[in-house]
């Protein structure tokens, strides 16, 4: 017997896990898809456009920097102008791209935590000092991503919003009480059972400046109230990231298309692999 084609597969799952492949949220925020936006429009709205790209590559995980960069400039808002803000503990071993007219690559050193989850978590501070001093004279939107990752497919201006958050890729088709955030009152990143809409992942989110400001600020400080009462959120950074979209809803949200694994299931589903995680030994690098 013939399997079922992926739109069939999609209107026999249950309404609220097919949420996450629908074109619009319940709060009527896009869903960005391939097909749900003209690129050629959105990128004559988007001329002049200042782009900010903000990673870390701090110990070893500076091998996956230029890997990134190279595939940045062939996939990542191509045409535009974009900074790359580049965060790293080895400013002497960064390799250079070979970059296109009106991109700009800034080297800014950086501390090393000891432990990968404190390096996680360090981010957002300093995403709460560039996005006040330094962002706000040279870049309109900011786009946040890890840097063990390639670009793997066209990734443009249809990304930009006031606030972006992307879909889990391991969660698009989970049921709400079986994401992972932080059900614990006493931390910051609490979310009761029964709230939320999606669970979204910290390896791309981004927005107007001001407003990933907001959401550093706030992600910052609830890090820092934990460490007071001496604990941590389950997914570190992660989990305050969703504590505060789950009560500022993002604006745009984009679909696992703009995150993906070949390692997870329901790849069917995903006709897009625009940016994908690199295969590593996790132990290795973070050790």
């Amino acid at each position: 017997m013939e399997s079922p084609s992926p739109d069939a597969q999609r209107s026999s799952l249950p309404w609220h896990r097919r949420m996450a492949l629908n074109v619009l949220t319940p709060w009527l925020a896009p869903i960005i898809w391939d097909g749900t936006f003209n690129i050629s429009t959105l990128d004559t709205q988007h001329n002049g456009t200042r782009i900010g790209l903000f990673v870390f590559a701090v110990k070893k995980y500076i091998r996956f920097l230029l890997p990134l960069l190279e595939s940045a400039e062939r996939y990542f808002m191509v045409g535009h102008k974009v900074t790359y803000y580049v965060f790293t503990d080895k400013v002497n071993e960064v390799v250079k791209p070979k970059m296109a007219e009106g991109r700009i690559l800034q080297l800014h050193n950086v501390i090393a935590d000891q432990r990968w989850e404190d390096v996680s978590m360090r981010r957002m501070e300093i995403l709460t000092i560039f996005t006040k001093t330094q962002m706000p004279k040279e870049i309109d939107y900011l786009v946040c991503t890890d840097v063990d990752m390639v670009f793997n497919d066209h990734v443009g201006v249809e990304i930009l919003g006031d606030l972006v958050a992307t879909i889990h890729p391991g969660y698009f088709l989970a049921e709400l009480e079986e994401f992972p955030y932080e059900h614990r009152p006493i931390s910051a990143a609490y979310i009761p059972y029964g709230h939320g809409d999606f669970y979204y992942m910290a390896a791309l989110y981004g927005g107007k400046v001001e407003e990933i400001y907001k959401l550093s600020v706030s992600c910052h400080e609830g890090i820092e109230e934990d460490k007071k009462k001496n604990i941590e959120a389950a997914w570190q950074e992660e989990s305050h990231l969703n504590r505060y979209l789950v009560y500022n809803k993002p604006t745009k949200v984009l679909s696992p298309e703009y995150i993906w694994n070949h390692d997870l299931p329901n790849g069917d589903l995903i006709k897009k692999r625009r940016f994908l995680a690199v295969a590593k030994n996790h132990q290795e690098v973070r050790n």
